[in-house]
């Protein structure tokens, strides 16, 4: 690290494969969503399964909020300062888990599950790309693509059982 009085220059080198923290806290945050979604399906029809689909649906908006966070935070950090893409994509992954948020709040699941479902896949699809850009971690070209699919599928499992449930 280089410091003066007009800034500071890092130089930095990432692994290509994916840290262990990256696992632990990569795939950490997709069990409760995982084990949210599969214990709804097994109350399917029981007075809790209301609740345990909610709160489901509301850590899942929590951590689509922190993903959000993440991509700003390592904007800070991208060689040439901020990217747009970087900035749109926080804005959007953003929007998409408050206004889920606020639509659960609301009582309309189903479209705070499509919304999440939405923000998750995009992170998905994206990562891998911005990894190859240099604007997230070259782990993420490899994590996202496997952690992400957890979400997507509990969150869709979670609105078929919204769109089915007799109530």
């Amino acid at each position: 690290m280089r410091d003066d009085a007009t800034g500071r220059t890092l130089t930095t080198r990432e692994p290509r494969r994916i840290p262990w923290l990256d696992l632990v806290f990569g795939f950490g945050p997709m069990v409760p969503i995982a084990v949210g979604a599969a214990v709804a399906w097994w109350l399917n029809g029981q007075p809790l399964d209301y609740l345990v689909a909610l709160f489901t649906l509301l850590y899942a908006a929590s951590i689509l909020l922190f993903l959000a966070g993440v991509r700003r935070g390592v904007s800070f950090r991208t060689e040439g300062g901020p990217q747009v893409s970087q900035l749109v994509t926080m804005l959007i992954l953003y929007g998409l888990g408050l206004a889920s948020l606020f639509t659960a709040v609301m009582g309309k699941a189903v479209p705070a599950l499509a919304m999440l479902i939405l923000g998750y896949a995009a992170i998905g699809i994206l990562d891998p790309i911005a990894a190859r850009a240099g604007e997230v971690p070259l782990a993420h070209a490899r994590l996202r693509p496997l952690q992400m699919p957890i979400a997507v599928v509990s969150l869709a499992a979670l609105l078929w059982l919204k769109l089915t449930a007799p109530y």
